[in-house]
């Protein structure tokens, strides 16, 4: 197979939204740094809203992005714990999503009971080589549609590299 035409990961995006602040948010944090090893981001509220509490800034949730081969290893580490992968979880553009309802059903992650019980959402982008023309700065080109990868290569790519099944 021609090495341009490879799928790879380009990234993955570990999120969990609390949706209130206070202990939760710090909570989410330290879930994400027991699971990836890296230190997260703080998520802030965009929008006002009365009936939930919340105003804009206040930090209601984290997530975590990794890249290259850290972002491999953690997609074939979770995989066996993700929910359900249907057809609607591809956008079309070769990304798809996940969650998984409790961490503790990720092998090798023990219960914490600081943490308490919780659930994460993992967002993967796919994409082949030569995608970096789409984002450099200097003269940036569009991607052509025989290299953009498709959502039938991506559930190819999930079935084959992750061994999930994508169900209708």
């Amino acid at each position: 197979m021609n090495e341009m035409k490879q799928i790879e990961v380009s990234k993955v995006v570990v999120n969990i939204g609390e949706g209130q602040v206070g202990q939760g948010v710090e909570n989410a944090v330290s879930l994400l740094k027991k699971l990836t090893g890296k230190e997260p981001v703080r998520t802030e509220s965009k929008d006002e809203s009365k009936s939930f509490g919340l105003r804009e800034g206040l930090n209601i949730g984290a997530m975590v992005t990794l890249r290259g081969e850290e972002a491999r290893e953690f997609l074939e580490k979770v995989a066996p714990a993700a929910n359900d992968i249907t057809e609607d979880s591809f956008d079309g553009n070769g990304n798809f999503g996940f969650g998984v309802s409790e961490y503790i059903d990720v092998p090798g992650v023990d219960y914490d009971s600081d943490i308490g019980m919780k659930g994460f959402e993992v967002a993967v982008s796919l994409e082949r080589p030569g995608y970096r023309v789409k984002r450099r700065n200097h003269k940036p080109s569009k991607i052509g549609k025989q290299h953009k990868v498709s959502d039938q290569e991506a559930k190819e790519f999930v079935k084959t590299e992750l061994t999930l099944e994508v169900t209708e």
